[in-house]
């Protein structure tokens, strides 16, 4: 069966992140001392007494709000609720019993769901202070826990009485087989518009303020084309503009979420066309070895005609002359144009990335390239090739044994790449190439 849910919330600024880092034993979660660093909803997954749980830190909730990302956060806290089997309110000891907790209180008890109180701060070793003893008063059936986020201290209180809520198991924990897609690209290329728009829900927070998704958020989807883990990154900026910490946890979480997907969507704005930003982003995914698809957003607001399409194919391809595996599609978040087409593609190249070919079938391709173009030689001596061997996938990595590892110049090794691709296809994912002198330990390699 899926994993329980447990959803941390409370206001902003209470220690809801690091109390996430600490339960989940990772930063996963941004941790600032700046109110609503963490905006939208970061999941992680953490075991206690043998039992496994994802757990869901929120932005923190402002009751009444007018700022628009305030009142966003707010609503994503309540998805977060709303798919939780067990809620975590974290309330704060150094600040005291305030009016907005009590509000957040009465919006937890009409979601009916089991509610465990905390007291973060609570740093001192000993009995807690005067002041936790107030927050009985907001009325739970469980009493209020005194813990330090920091110091770990209460945790392991707080997990007891989270597993006590958790609902029984019956049955084994289903095999994620989804597909992770990692969603990159420049601040405001339209990546979270994206995502709302595939799984039809505002799932992550749109505005058109640049920055705006500082974590990188995974939202699970399933459709008719299959199951999926969407990760909405924050938007990579230059280096130079990198000039606070929440912006470089941002970039880092980008490099990670790129870490863990199996498919990259290098998302371009149609406005702006192929930027210098773009290459390196999308390098990002390239050298990681990851399969993508570069989504051009925006289509509807570009004027055409019958040569736009190639023209900005043609430019795409020589920015990013170094991935010319990636298939281009030319989509609108906005209006939905083409966005099926997205999922179609995602299963191929994840097909293709995963492909695995018989040492035979290789070497039949290595003889009729090396007899259709000779290797190279130098000063007399020719490069031999004995064989090709295939050792792994995602990337599908090839390790190729010569005779003289100096003379496999790169445009052989391109050559026989383009080989490969011509009979087996490998569309939309990288290939990496690992030459090997026989008799030898010295390797060279190459992703390509």
């Amino acid at each position: 069966m899926s994993k329980p849910i447990v959803a941390v919330v409370g206001r902003p600024n209470v220690g809801k992140s690091t109390l996430f880092n600490k339960l989940i034993g990772e930063r996963r979660s941004i941790v600032e001392d700046t109110p609503g660093v963490t905006r939208d909803r970061i999941y992680g997954e953490t075991e206690w007494n043998g039992r496994r749980m994802v757990l869901i830190d929120t932005g923190g909730i402002e009751p009444k709000t007018n700022d628009i990302i305030l009142a966003q956060m707010k609503t994503q806290a309540q998805i977060a609720i709303d798919t939780a089997d067990v809620i975590v309110f974290v309330c704060d000891v150094q600040t005291g019993l305030v009016a907005d907790d009590k509000e957040i209180a009465t919006m937890l008890k009409k979601s009916g769901k089991p509610v465990i109180p905390c007291v973060n701060k609570c740093d001192k070793v000993g009995m807690p202070p005067f002041e936790f003893y107030e927050f009985y008063e907001l009325g739970f059936k469980q009493d209020p826990i005194a813990l330090s986020s920091v110091h770990g201290s209460g945790t392991g209180d707080l997990l007891d009485a989270i597993v006590a809520e958790l609902p029984s198991e019956n049955g084994e924990e289903e095999e994620d087989d989804s597909i992770k897609v990692a969603v990159i690209g420049k601040p405001n290329a339209g990546k979270s518009s994206i995502i709302n728009r595939m799984v039809g829900a505002d799932r992550c927070i749109v505005s058109n303020i640049a920055g705006t998704t500082r974590d990188a958020i995974d939202t699970t989807l399933t459709n008719e084309f299959g199951k999926y883990n969407l990760i909405d990154t924050a938007g990579i900026r230059r280096q130079s503009k990198i000039n606070d910490a929440i912006e470089r946890y941002s970039v880092l979480r980008a490099h990670m979420a790129v870490e863990r997907a199996d498919v990259c969507l290098i998302m371009i704005d149609a406005t702006e066309g192929i930027t210098e930003q773009d290459e390196k982003i999308a390098g990002i995914a390239h050298e990681a070895g990851k399969a993508s698809i570069i989504i051009v957003n925006k289509w509807d607001l570009v004027e055409k005609d019958n040569h736009t399409v190639k023209e900005f194919t043609d430019k795409i391809r020589v920015a990013l002359a170094y991935m010319p595996y990636a298939p281009i599609l030319f989509v609108s978040a906005k209006t939905g144009q083409r966005l099926n087409q997205v999922f179609e593609h995602i299963n191929y190249v994840r097909e293709q990335s995963t492909l695995r070919i018989s040492t035979g079938m290789l070497n039949d391709v290595l003889s009729e390239a090396t007899t259709r173009t000779q290797p190279p030689s130098d000063k007399g001596k020719r490069l031999k090739i004995y064989y090709m061997t295939q050792i792994s996938v995602t990337p599908p990595t090839f390790v190729i044994f010569c005779n003289n590892i100096e003379l496999f110049h790169f445009s052989y090794q391109r050559y026989l790449e383009n080989c490969l691709r011509e009979t087996f296809g490998f569309r939309g994912t990288p290939i990496k190439l690992i030459i090997r002198q026989r008799g030898d330990e010295s390797t060279k390699g190459s992703k390509m």
